[in-house]
């Protein structure tokens, strides 16, 4: 859609003096004789918040939605494939009186005016239309608003906001006299298309209450969002609120997971309860600094609901379901899963195509993702295919596979969990386009780089078994496993995938070139990286012969040696990726046991560590005193096994959206009982089994419309929709 669509005459708007970190107050007036219904579209760059009458009508949101929002700045050397704002649309009718209105704007800020990569510098448009018995009149922002200072007086997205001349917010109300401000300035329209988007936009979750611990507060876990101070300091006088994710024995904050955040308020003299207005903060600990103190604290992101259910009788794996939901809900804002809430914030997607198959299995999260994956499509550079580390683009870190292959899985897994070919049609040719960069980023079938002057990534965040001894912070030193194999492993995995993806929308004509391409791949690995003399791949560490065994290279040995090493290992030597294949893997060989001994291992490479360490969050690294960041989620992909293989929802081989499914539980020997559900397209399915004295009962709740069947050992039979109960001896 164009800018007219959505705002008819209104023009683009800001202060007369306008800088990167300029924050403004932009009022205007408007006139109504007699409500009917009231919509308003509304942006303000970079974020903002939107006052009718003195009340704020999207409290505790950060709009818009993140997005490559215009071609003002490019990565180097690359074009963007696509540009787009989406425009928050709201029924303000409820704020409406007869009469004369105010609408106040408070814009500024947001990644559209961060430094790492400027689009351009704070403005904001609206129209209002106003339905009345006669026809729609419309009241737009235009050079007639007034415009003035915010008491934002300094910021920066990931790290602080200052707030000074607290007054000002008086600007909000109606009896505010605007007549010593400026008149608003015309500023440049942005080259963009305009949407709208279903996707949930961060909203309040829930109020926690804070306790003081020493000489810090404690909301009780790791969440986003911030608190709410009540100030007493004297005019003049500063108050500092600082984060952390940890607390020293001492009752000092950790300044080593502080990561620079910071919330500054300089006082006006009067008592008053503030917050922050234009970014969030990834914390469980805070201090402060002058006189004021915590009245509560807001968890803040997207309200993306979770539709599954998890319980059985061992707490590390009840724990690892719950924590990875929360985990994943912090680091949800804007429109786009994150690395971590704090340090950066962004849309990698590496870490995010390796949770989507967790995440759809938990969460109701269609709507988010399909805004994600548009932006993914977005990234793509038309010159060379090139898909960027992160979406939308933020200049980061990567590597070609397991981030570029994000623009084939994220559609496979969207069109797998909700049955809905289109996901597949749209992002085809992206698929192709991203082949062929892998190609010309090869050698001898091998890929050996990416994008020149940029990182070329493998796996990520292995743990340090070269010297266990030393702090070894180098990630060359932590993942062993050559680049080349790993990336070229995605390639294969993301070509045998589009082999099915053509089958399914009538491309048959491509699968035997990729056919072809899967053959010299496999090959090439195999002649680069696997040893005949004990069948194995890299020495069998982190993972290499999972990587092998699931795209079918090496042989019997190659499988039968990872299954050895792990279980004399007992924990995880493997880094995000690896750590999902190889629980994959092993459940796929019907090595389900393994596979749970190590998800519950009480080592230190697992996820009982780091709860029994009284995490509330899934850290960066195994090793959490390594770990920048204790607010990742990419450790979380092996959630998707819980429904999968321990519940043993798993869809037929030609199904999707679940249409059809067989029921087979795993490793159920392992357990007293355990019970769970998912959400499909038809309804829920649920699996319970609890061990009696006659056997395993099993409660199964299949939808109307699901064709179902059962199998456990040599038990089968056909399930009913409805309530499925009986009994196996």
């Amino acid at each position: 859609m164009t800018q007219q669509f959505y705002f008819k005459h209104a023009k683009w708007v800001g202060a007369k003096e306008r800088k990167v970190d300029t924050f403004s107050i932009l009022r205007g007036r408007f006139d109504v004789e007699s409500v009917k219904k009231i919509t308003l579209n509304i942006l303000g760059l970079g974020f903002f918040k939107c006052y009718i009458n003195g009340k704020c009508i999207n409290p505790d949101t950060f709009l818009p939605l993140s997005s490559d929002y215009e071609n003002s700045c490019d990565p180097v050397d690359e074009v963007i494939s696509g540009h787009r704002i989406y425009v928050p649309q709201f029924d303000i009718t409820p704020f409406v009186k007869k009469g004369e209105n105010v609408i106040a704007v408070h814009f500024g800020g947001g990644w559209y005016t961060h430094l790492c990569r400027v689009f351009g510098l704070p403005k904001a448009i609206y129209c209002i239309d106003v339905e009345e018995a006669d026809g729609i009149r419309n009241f737009v922002s235009d050079e007639n608003c007034k415009v003035g200072e915010s008491y934002v007086s300094a910021y920066e997205l990931v790290k602080f906001e200052q707030h000074s001349e607290l007054s000002r917010s008086a600007a909000f109300e109606t009896g505010f006299d605007d007549s010593a401000w400026e008149n608003a300035c015309l500023t440049e329209a942005l080259e963009t298309e305009y949407l709208t988007s279903d996707c949930p936009p961060d909203k309040l979750i829930e109020i926690l209450p804070v306790k003081k611990v020493g000489n810090c507060y404690d909301c009780g876990q790791n969440t986003t969002g911030y608190p709410v101070i009540r100030v007493k300091a004297k005019k003049g006088e500063t108050v500092r609120v600082r984060f952390s994710e940890e607390m020293l024995e001492n009752g000092e904050l950790d300044l080593s997971h502080h990561h620079g955040q910071q919330y500054i308020i300089v006082s006006d003299g009067t008592e008053k309860e503030v917050q922050s207005e234009f970014t969030w903060y990834g914390f469980r600990y805070f201090d402060i600094e002058g006189d004021a103190e915590p009245v509560c604290v807001k968890v803040i992101h997207s309200d993306v609901p979770v539709n599954s259910t998890f319980e059985c009788d061992n707490e590390t794996l009840n724990w690892t379901y719950k924590t990875f939901l929360h985990t994943m809900h912090t680091n949800m804002h804007i429109g786009h899963p994150s690395d971590c809430p704090h340090i950066e914030r962004r849309g990698y997607t590496g870490d995010g195509q390796l949770t989507t198959h967790a995440v759809l299995s938990s969460m109701d999260a269609k709507a988010f993702y399909t805004k994600w994956l548009q932006d993914i499509g977005d990234c793509q550079d038309v010159l060379s295919g090139h898909i960027q580390y992160t979406a939308p683009y933020i200049r980061s870190g990567g590597g070609p596979g397991g981030w570029g292959c994000a623009i084939v899985e994220v559609p496979y897994q969207m069109y797998k969990h909700y049955g809905d070919i289109e996901y597949l049609k749209k992002y085809y040719g992206n698929m192709r386009r991203y082949i062929d960069y892998l190609e010309a980023h090869s050698e001898f079938n091998l890929v050996t780089s990416d994008k020149k002057g940029e990182w070329c990534l493998g796996d990520w965040c292995g743990p340090n078994i070269l010297y266990p001894d030393k702090d070894i912070t180098s990630h060359n030193q932590q993942v062993m496993l050559p680049a080349p194999m790993v990336n070229t492993y995605f390639m294969v995995k993301s070509l045998i995938t589009m082999a099915k993806i053509a089958k399914l929308i009538g491309k048959e004509e491509d699968i035997a070139e990729y056919e072809e391409k899967i053959s010299l791949r496999k090959n090439a690995i195999r002649a680069a990286y696997f040893n005949t003399f004990d069948d194995n791949f890299i020495m069998n560490v982190q993972g290499a012969n999972a990587y092998a065994v699931d795209i079918g290279v090496g042989n019997e040995k190659t499988y039968k040696n990872l299954k050895r090493y792990y279980s004399s290992l007992g924990w995880f030597d493997t880094g995000i990726f690896a750590t999902d294949i190889l629980m994959r893997v092993l459940f796929e060989n019907g090595d389900a046991d393994l596979a749970v001994d190590l998800l519950m291992n009480d080592g230190e490479q697992g996820y009982e560590h780091w709860r029994k360490n009284g995490a509330t969050t899934f850290h960066e690294y195994w090793d959490s005193n390594r770990s920048r960041s204790h607010n990742h989620p990419m450790f979380g992909a092996p959630i998707a096994y819980f429904f999968e293989y321990l519940l043993g929802i798993r869809q037929d081989e030609d199904s999707a959206g679940y249409e059809s499914v067989t029921i087979s539980p795993m490793a159920v020997n392992k357990f007293g009982f355990m019970k769970g559900s998912m959400t499909v397209p038809k309804g829920v399915i649920a699996v319970a089994y609890e061990k009696t004295d006659d056997g395993i009962r099993f409660d199964i709740d299949i939808p109307e419309g699901v064709k179902a069947s059962f199998k456990y050992l040599e038990n089968a039979l056909t399930l009913k929709a409805g309530k499925n109960v009986f009994t196996v001896k």
